[in-house]
Parts: structure tokens; sequence; C-alpha cells
């Protein structure tokens, strides 16, 4: 996923004022007539759920909008100049080059204007007075806005499956939802975050599998932080941890202090702790897993995504979570 986009933009130059005279038959000093410029077109930006990536900003990085078109005789006004939209996923921050947020458009079919077209110059039959017949002044058009903007994709989602890597996000999204994700018995086989939408009892909400974290990941080791900022946008965590782990408590603090070095306030998020892949453990193995997870949390559940074994009991909390 390319969550993270550089690019320039430019607003179209209004176009020029006219300066023309009427010559017409039988009207031999005919005054100034020259029309105005048309104004230069806009950019616009426009969230939409058609779109999933920021993928075609790294192929395409300049965007200009057209220009206005000069004023003409007759007191004919020039052509507006068409503004630009410009096509983004929904959940796309743009910012200016120094940080400062410009826009953040979560909704499908938001859209703020980036740039604002420069506006025509006036012809000169805006300059006529009575000591002053036959005036040759027109206005130039203004300039349009430019800008160097930087994109940035956070996902929008309900749930948010976190964990160390292979610790079966991937399985329990197909349990979960219709997503089809790449699942393997390795690490680090999901290298995108992926939506997925769940429906339980009526009720539908939207899950996202974010990437294995690990240790150091908020200071940018391994998949770094890069995938740390789609946390921010899930209401509930779902924190999976093996059941086969050998530090079970371990594996679990090690995310909990990723979260709360990025951003302190992800670990206030509401977190459904889950001993995953219980099907690949004995009895007690599990037991000695969810026994020391329980100690941190003691609502933990224990589940197997492939076996179904509890699914349905942590949707059930799942929903409870996004009505609370």
């Amino acid at each position: 996923m390319i969550d993270i986009a550089k690019i320039e933009i430019q607003a179209g130059k209004g176009g020029d004022g006219a300066a023309t005279f009427r010559r017409e038959k039988y009207i031999p000093k005919g005054g100034p007539d020259g029309g105005d410029g048309g104004d230069g077109g806009d950019i616009v930006c426009l969230a939409t759920r058609e779109i999933n990536t920021l993928g075609d900003f790294h192929r395409l990085t300049k965007y200009k909008a057209p220009d206005g078109e000069a004023g003409q005789k007759k007191k004919m006004h020039g052509a507006n100049g068409q503004d630009l939209i410009i096509r983004v996923p929904v959940g796309t921050i743009i910012k200016d080059t120094e940080g400062h947020t410009i826009a953040d458009l979560t909704r499908d079919e938001e859209e703020v204007v980036l740039a604002r077209g420069g506006r025509g110059g006036k012809g000169n039959v805006h300059f006529a007075t009575a000591t002053h017949q036959t005036p040759l002044e027109f206005e130039p058009g203004k300039d349009g806005q430019g800008a160097e903007l930087n994109l940035e994709l956070k996902l929008l989602a309900d749930i948010g499956l976190i964990g160390l890597p292979n610790a079966g996000k991937s399985t329990l999204l197909a349990a979960l939802t219709s997503a089809k994700p790449k699942i393997a018995a390795y690490p680090f086989t999901t290298l995108e975050p992926i939506l997925g939408v769940a429906r339980h009892k009526e009720i539908t909400y939207v899950v996202a599998d974010i990437p294995g974290l690990i240790e150091g990941a908020a200071g940018g080791k391994g998949l770094g932080d890069q995938f740390l900022r789609h946390v921010e946008r899930t209401k509930v965590l779902v924190h999976l941890v093996r059941a086969d782990a050998a530090e079970p408590a371990q594996d679990y603090h090690i995310i909990r202090q990723e979260l709360e070095m990025y951003k302190s306030a992800l670990t206030r998020k509401k977190e459904i702790l889950v001993v995953s892949q219980a099907d690949r453990v004995g009895a007690a193995s599990l037991k000695k897993t969810a026994s020391a997870l329980r100690k941190l949390n003691p609502t933990t559940l224990v589940l197997s995504s492939v076996a179904r074994q509890n699914i349905d009991l942590l949707q059930d909390n799942i929903i409870e979570y996004l009505s609370s």
C-alpha cells in the first residue's frame, strides 16, 4: 500500500482583459469594447471510497488546472478555466511542507479547494471615462495559487488487529470477513494493511489487519512506524498473542510499548486481548498462556480462527465495545 505521497499543484492563471474598440460600419468612432478575462481553474481534492491507496501520486506528482481565456472584443468574457479534481482515498490527510494540516478527508465525497485560480483581468471597457474615451489599459490575469503538499493516508476502520508477526491476524481477518489476505507460516506475509467488512447480528463493521509490528517499530525498525498511523483511527484494538508464545506477557508488552512510544493515546483505546491459534498447542500450553495473559486482562479470550472456536464470542465483544 502506498500511503504517503508528495505532489505539486498549480491553479490556473486568469485570462488577460482585452483592449479592443468597436469597428462597425457607420460608427466611425466606436468606443472601447474589450471584455474581461476568464478566471483560472481551481484545484479541488475529492475523497472517494473508490480508491484505496495513494499509488497514482507516485506516478504523477504535478497537477496544473487550466488557465482562463483572454477577453474578446464586443465585451465578450473569456471562458473560465475548468476546475481540476484530484481524487484521493477516504482517510487522506493533506499537509503543507511545514507539517500543518490543510484538510483531513474522512467522509466519502468530501471535498476541499486546495488552490484558487487567478481572477481574470478587466478589459479596457472598464477604464473609459468622460475625459479618457479611448483607453488602451487592461488588466492582466492574476496568477493562480500553487503549493507543494504532502498526502498521508490513514485507514478508517472500526477494529484494528494488532500483534507480533505471525500472530494469526490475517487468518482472523479471513474468519471475520470475506477478505482474502495472504496467509503463510512465516513472518511478514502481510506487507500492507488490509480491510475487510464483517457482519454479526445485523451489525456491520470494518476490520483492518495491521501488518506485524516488532520491537523498535515506533522508531522505524522492521516495517517501521509506517503502519502505526493506521492504528490511530481504529475504535477498538484486538490484540493477538500466539498460544505457543514462550513469553506471552512479554509479547503483549512489546506491542503495547510500541503503541505508547508512537502515540500514548493509542494505549487508551478499547482493547480485546486474544490468545490466538489455540488449535496448534496442547491443553497444558494453552492453559499456561491464557493464565499469563489473564493476569494482564481477566477478560482474555481463547480462540482458533481455523476451527472457528469462540469467533462468535469475539464478535459479541466487538459489538459491545463499539456500542459503548
